[in-house]
């Protein structure tokens, strides 16, 4: 699928890379492939805050990352004359990290570790820790401020011309709930009949998987083990936890099957759309891509051997969240609100700003 249009000349790589590729991977299911999907995201809050004059021109931008979101703060900030300072996982690798320190960045990583919680508790102590000692700096905050809700405006209208008419099912990974449940939002604004069907790995609080555990690894970037104050739980139709194992072997074969080269978080969204659209067809479904798979070929494409065929999975589905099991379950959230949920900072599903 194709969206025709004149050539055009960007100023900014970071304007020339946040477009999506829509391809059409089968009947009534579109893939949203970005090469980095945050960069919305970090485009969206940055020019926000200059505007706003929160932050000026050659002030420090500082966030944690597992990697996505620090190479779209790093390319907004290259773009708006920032300085930028990212705490990683290691899930940052060398090829990301050379790309940060050339951008200008400073990027330091905390211990490696395959526990999500030690991870992000690392991250975010030792943000603490730098403010502490420079008072300046703008923490970003993207696991709390619906500022990054902001820049997915435009990706709802892309999905509004790739996808023009009838009913939507939005499919993605939830991480801090500010792409899904933004693009979902924006369009439900405009009158959209949208079913959003949010991924997540197993050992997430979000929706309230913290008591499981993968054995294989965490999927980066689309879970928590601490709380993230900008997922709007009431967004949220469907809900689907995938394991390592699954994901990768959806992630397979979505490449051998479409060409479509990307994550572990796209191959759990794109297991959880072929179930959804077997469930419902009568919707469109749309999921979304959030980076490329470069980063996972040594941890996940190079086991393409190992991947399960497609025809043998399937979810487990489940009324409480007191049955979930490993590796890929599936529940109806129905827009519900959840205990993590605070109203007093996020009183609507639409973006306030």
């Amino acid at each position: 699928m194709t969206i025709p249009g004149p050539a055009r000349l960007h100023d900014h790589l970071a304007e020339a890379i946040k477009d999506p590729d829509p391809i059409r991977v089968g009947d009534d299911l579109i893939c949203l492939r970005f090469e980095t999907m945050k960069v919305y995201s970090a485009l969206g809050a940055v020019r926000h805050l200059l505007e706003t004059g929160a932050v000026r021109t050659g002030d420090t931008l500082i966030d944690s990352s597992s990697g996505i979101y620090a190479h779209a703060l790093a390319l907004a900030c290259h773009r708006y004359g920032m300085k930028c300072h990212i705490v990683g996982s290691t899930t940052v690798d060398r090829t990301l990290k050379v790309q940060l320190e050339i951008l200008g960045a400073t990027v330091e990583q905390v211990p490696s570790s395959n526990n999500l919680q030690l991870d992000q508790n690392l991250r975010v102590r030792r943000i603490a820790e730098i403010l502490r000692d420079n008072p300046s700096y703008h923490w970003m905050r993207q696991y709390h401020d619906d500022i990054h809700y902001l820049g997915y405006g435009a990706v709802a209208d892309l999905v509004d011309q790739v996808a023009p008419a009838g009913p939507l099912c939005l499919v993605g990974g939830v991480g801090t709930g500010a792409s899904t449940g933004a693009i979902a939002a924006y369009l439900r604004d405009r009158g959209r009949d949208v079913n959003l069907v949010g991924v997540q790995p197993f050992g997430s609080i979000t929706f309230g998987a913290g008591h499981t555990q993968d054995p294989e690894m965490i999927i980066a970037g689309i879970g928590s083990s601490i709380e993230f104050r900008n997922v709007r739980h009431e967004l949220y139709d469907r809900l689907h936890w995938v394991s390592f194992d699954y994901a990768m072997s959806a992630a397979v074969d979505l490449l051998r099957t479409s060409g479509v080269f990307a994550g572990l978080s796209a191959g759990a969204a794109y297991l959880s759309a072929l179930w959804e659209h077997n469930c419902d067809s009568s919707r469109q479904h749309v999921f979304l891509a959030a980076d490329t798979g470069t980063r996972y070929v040594d941890s996940a494409f190079s086991r393409h051997a190992e991947a399960r065929p497609m025809d043998t999975m399937r979810p487990r589905e489940i009324d409480s969240l007191d049955e979930l099991a490993v590796p890929w379950s599936a529940m109806s959230w129905d827009r519900r609100e959840s205990a993590l949920t605070r109203r007093e900072e996020f009183p609507s599903a639409t973006p306030s700003h």
